[in-house]
């Protein structure tokens, strides 16, 4: 019988990240690109061949994702069954399966907005698998796979209130963020004369507009929308602004394993309406997010 799947704080993952052989060594730079043309584009999927980070994975008999537990319809903990459940659950599974023969042989370990990058630079998890868009900014600091979804900057607000989208609607308003999210970024770059609030992650800014204590949230509007079904008397207002591109988040030094994950997007995506991600689409997502007819195409920079 398989073991199940856990979530759980674990020791650090890097026993792991090793040293690298001599071509490993060669592709680091790879793997952070020296300008930021185009963010999206990552390394082609690899030969199949096990290069060290899929080696120590296979070697520890369990793919350690980080992920996120309070996100609607992409990582949640399931109140009926107690189980961790979403669309980057199903991914973090796919990949999972992929190299170790199982979907069910990964940990996954619940981690916060800000931590994603610190926990992939400290080894703590060999991916992450969390709503993460690919900047420029994070990819010097980790590498992303290519895109496996797009979703963009909107406003959530109560139904009837003033705030109208991100715009002037904004002035005086109190704004709240998740630490280290797009969202934030954007709201210092262009405030609108509101106030900033921030918190660990996105479902404690949904408690905070519940509570009264903020005006609106800044999020992507794939989270808003997961959020906008836990509670109907707030809405996303506006239009979305941005376009940000989700990837499966690596340690920089870990190329063949982001050459591994991208093999496994392109499997993911395979199938046309039937393929695997039409089906987690339309399982977790085409509820409260419609208009989505097929994932991102791929792009590379090799």
């Amino acid at each position: 019988m398989a073991a199940a799947p856990r979530t759980a704080a674990v020791a650090d993952a890097s026993d792991a990240a090793g040293t690298a052989d001599a071509s490993g060594t060669a592709e680091v730079s790879a793997a952070a690109p020296a300008t930021c043309a185009d963010p999206e584009a990552s390394l082609r999927p690899g030969d199949g061949a096990d290069g060290p980070a899929v080696q120590r994975i296979k070697n520890r008999g369990r793919l350690i994702a980080g992920v996120d537990q309070d996100s609607f319809r992409w990582g949640y903990r399931n109140p009926s069954t107690g189980e961790l459940s979403g669309f980057d659950i199903d991914l973090a599974r796919a990949i999972a399966k992929d190299i170790l023969g199982d979907a069910d042989k990964v940990i996954f370990l619940a981690i916060p907005t800000s931590q994603r990058i610190p926990a992939l630079e400290k080894g703590k998890v060999d991916l992450i698998a969390r709503t993460m868009s690919i900047t420029c900014d994070r990819i010097r600091q980790v590498a992303f796979s290519t895109a496996y979804f797009v979703a963009g900057q909107q406003i959530l607000a109560p139904r009837g209130s003033s705030v109208t989208a991100f715009d002037d609607s904004l002035k005086g308003k109190k704004v709240c963020a998740a630490k280290g999210a797009t969202a934030e970024s954007k709201m210092r770059e262009q405030p609108h004369g509101a106030r900033l609030v921030t918190v660990p992650n996105q479902l404690d800014c949904l408690v905070r507009l519940q509570l009264g204590q903020v005006d609106a949230v800044l999020t992507d509007n794939a989270l808003g929308a997961g959020l906008a079904a836990q509670d109907p008397s707030v809405q996303l207002v506006g239009k979305p602004f941005t376009t940000d591109p989700y990837g499966v988040a690596m340690n920089l030094k870990d190329v063949d394993l982001v050459r591994r994950v991208n093999k496994v997007l392109d499997d993911y995506r395979s199938g046309g309406g039937d393929s695997p991600w039409m089906r987690a689409y339309t399982k977790w997502l085409a509820a409260d997010l419609k208009g989505y007819t097929a994932p991102p195409a791929p792009k590379y920079r090799d």
